[in-house]
C-alpha cells in the first residue's frame, strides 16, 4: 500500500501561478487526485504545536486545562476525517501529555464507530505519552524503529534519508545521507520482519526536492521495478535473516520464497542454511532470464550466480525459490 502523508498544520495560503489557494482547496485536490490513482490517501497530524499560545497555556497549567485540544486539535481532526476521508491517520507530537489530555479515546471511538471512514481507516500508536508501541493498528514505537525480528503486531519503520533530520538541511554533507544500498537494506530488514517502511525526505522552503533525494528515490524505484515481487503483497517467512549467511533476508508470496541478498556472493556461490529444496524446486534471480543451478546437502543449499556483469541492477539482488519443503532432505543436485 502506498500512502501519501499530508501534514495539516495551521491555516496557510499557497501562491500558485499568481493565484491564491487555501489549504482546503489544496488538500481536497490532493485527496481526489490520490484516490483517482487508486492509492490510499493518508494524513499526518501533529497533536501539538510548539508555539501555539493555547498549548503553552495548557502546558503551564500542567495539562489540567484543555483549551488547545478543544479549540484546535479536535476540530482539526474532525475536519480532516469528515472533509477528506483519509484511510490512514498518522498521529504525532503527543509525547508531552497523556492520552486523557488529548482526548484520544473519545476521538478514536468516534473514528472507528461513527466516522465516514470507520470501515477502512487505520491509525498509528502516537496518541499520548506512554501509548506508543502499546496501542494502535500499527506500531511506530520510536523514529527509525527496526527490531530486526518478527513481531506479532503490525509495525512501521519511519525513517529519513537524511540521518539526522526530517527536514531539509542546507548544512548537510554527503556523509549525512543514507546510501541507496543502506536504504534497500533497511527495506529488506523491515519487510522481512513484517513491517512497513516510511521513508521521509525534506523538501526545500520553496518545495523543491534536492538532487540527492531525487537520486535516492529514482534508484529505489528502479530497484523495485526489478525486485518488487519480493516486496509488494509479501509476507514474512518462517526465517527472517538466514541463520548461517548474514545479509540475506527472506519474504514469501504466493507460495514462493524470496531471498534478498545484500551482497554479491564470492566466486558467484551463495550458501544458505534455511531453505530446504525439493525435487521440484526452481531457483531464479529476479530480472535474469535463466534459472540458477543449485545443489543441496546436510550443510545447506549452494546456489550458483551468473557473472556480475550479466546480473540485473545493483545494490542488492533477489533469488526466487519455488516448491520448497519443510522437511530435511538427502543430498542431491539440481542443474
Amino acid at each position: 500500500m502506498l500512502t501519501l502523508l499530508l501534514n495539516l498544520q495551521q491555516n496557510f495560503l499557497i501562491l500558485m501561478n499568481g493565484l491564491e489557494y487555501s489549504k482546503h482547496l489544496v488538500q481536497s485536490d490532493l485527496a481526489v487526485a490520490v484516490k483517482k490513482m487508486e492509492l490510499r490517501f493518508g494524513v499526518y497530524h501533529s497533536m501539538y504545536e510548539w508555539f501555539n499560545p493555547l498549548y503553552i497555556q495548557d502546558r503551564n497549567n500542567d495539562f489540567k486545562t484543555q483549551r488547545f485540544v478543544a479549540e484546535k486539535t479536535m476540530p482539526e481532526l474532525l475536519e480532516l476525517v469528515n472533509d477528506y476521508k483519509p484511510e490512514v491517520i498518522w498521529s504525532d507530537g503527543d509525547w508531552e501529555a497523556d492520552y486523557t489530555y488529548w482526548n484520544s479515546t473519545n476521538f478514536l471511538s468516534w473514528l472507528y464507530n461513527d466516522s465516514p471512514v470507520k470501515e477502512t481507516v487505520v491509525v498509528n500508536d502516537r496518541w499520548g505519552r506512554g501509548i506508543p508501541c502499546k496501542h494502535g493498528d500499527f506500531y511506530t514505537c520510536s523514529d527509525r524503529y527496526n527490531p530486526g525480528k518478527l513481531l506479532e503486531h503490525k509495525w512501521e519503520n519511519c525513517m529519513t534519508i537524511d540521518k539526522d533530520s526530517w527536514g531539509y538541511r542546507r548544512t548537510a554533507s554527503l556523509k549525512d545521507y543514507l546510501t541507496t544500498h543502506e536504504l534497500i537494506k533497511e527495506l529488506a530488514e523491515t519487510v522481512s520482519c513484517g513491517g512497513n517502511l516510511l521513508m521521509n525526505i525534506g523538501p526545500t522552503a520553496d518545495g523543491r526536492i534536492i538532487p540527492i533525494f531525487e537520486e535516492r528515490l529514482i534508484e529505489m524505484g528502479e530497484w523495485l521495478q526489478v525486485n518488487g515481487e519480493a516486496i509488494y503483497e509479501s509476507h514474512p517467512w518462517k526465517s527472517q535473516e538466514d541463520s548461517s549467511t548474514s545479509g540475506v533476508w527472506y519474504t514469501q508470496r504466493d507460495g514462493n520464497v524470496y531471498g534478498i541478498v545484500l551482497f554479491w556472493p564470492k566466486q558467484e556461490l551463495l550458501y544458505l542454511h534455511d531453505p530446504l529444496p525439493s525435487n521440484k524446486t526452481v531457483i531464479t534471480l529476479l530480472g535474469y532470464p535463466e534459472s540458477l543451478s543449485w545443489k543441496s546437502n546436510d550443510k545447506g543449499l549452494q546456489i550458483v550466480f551468473p557473472s556480475m556483469s550479466e546480473a540485473p541492477g545493483k545494490f542488492a539482488w533477489v533469488i526466487k525459490m519455488t516448491s520448497l519443503t519443510k522437511n530435511k532432505m538427502k543430498a542431491r543436485r539440481k542443474v
